[in-house]
């Protein structure tokens, strides 16, 4: 739970995730500041800080920091925190999609009155017209599509060359994550597939999704990339593989699980 209207002392001691337009205040050793408020690099207001949860039996708290950014080289994606270990990385998609949510619901939707925060649970509400806004969270599917010792991965235009990943796709509404599943590979490669395994979800705050990761079977088609999404895309053999995503990212977990299922035929 996210607890707001909170009343602080200066000496009280803890995790600050200072976030400010999507990223995350480290240290020069890119470590979360750990310390007492009042030790922080700059003043903060107690109107802008709020309780997100606890990290190695000390207290965390968002700080949303809307002053200029003055040193660029500080300022950090929460992908930084991901080597460091999943808990911390889970507060830090927790901090930034929060202070988006805050940052985005200063005003209804409906009628345009001011917001304000409920102090019990996480929601914007409009005294004028009581519109209660949720963060949005945008559910994704990852899947990993094997073909016996193959698996097809693709290259998005968005990422450089001889970078590839599995296919991934926003889930539409009114949609299962199995039926997103099996549209988003035959929309991006023109591919076929059943006997989809659910293995794992990872938070993923670019800016506010979830991503859902599958394991599926090929069934039929030949590639056909999708004009302006997929870049290229390819069957690898899962003993020689181009560069994935680290193993700290769903992505990559999938395509290890991918090779431990093939090695252990």
């Amino acid at each position: 739970m996210i607890k707001h209207s909170l009343t602080l002392t200066a000496a009280e001691h803890g995790y600050w995730f200072i976030v400010s337009q999507g990223r995350i205040f480290l240290y020069d050793d890119e470590s979360v500041p750990c310390c007492a408020l009042n030790a922080l690099p700059f003043p903060v207001k107690e109107s802008q800080i709020s309780w997100i949860g606890t990290y190695n039996q000390q207290d965390c708290y968002l700080v949303v920091f809307d002053d200029r950014v003055t040193d660029a080289q500080q300022w950090h994606t929460p992908r930084s925190l991901l080597p460091v270990g999943e808990a911390l990385f889970q507060l830090a998609a927790r901090a930034t999609q929060v202070a988006l949510f805050f940052q985005t619901h200063r005003f209804c939707g409906q009628c345009g009155s001011k917001m304000h925060l409920v102090n019990w649970e996480l929601a914007a509400l409009c005294p004028k017209c009581g519109h209660r806004c949720y963060p949005r969270i945008a559910p994704c599917v990852l899947v990993a599509v094997l073909k016996g010792d193959e698996i097809l991965l693709a290259r998005s235009s968005r990422h450089k060359a001889g970078f590839f990943s599995i296919l991934a796709g926003f889930v539409e509404s009114a949609e299962t994550l199995e039926q997103a599943a099996i549209r988003e590979v035959k929309e991006e490669v023109g591919v076929d597939i059943n006997n989809l395994r659910y293995i794992a979800s990872q938070p993923w705050p670019f800016p506010h999704s979830l991503m859902t990761g599958f394991i599926a079977d090929y069934v039929a088609g030949d590639i056909v990339c999708q004009p302006h999404e997929i870049a290229e895309a390819y069957w690898y053999k899962l003993d020689d593989l181009p560069e994935t995503p680290s193993q700290h990212t769903l992505s990559g977990q999938l395509i290890a699980l991918a090779k431990t299922l093939q090695n252990s035929k």
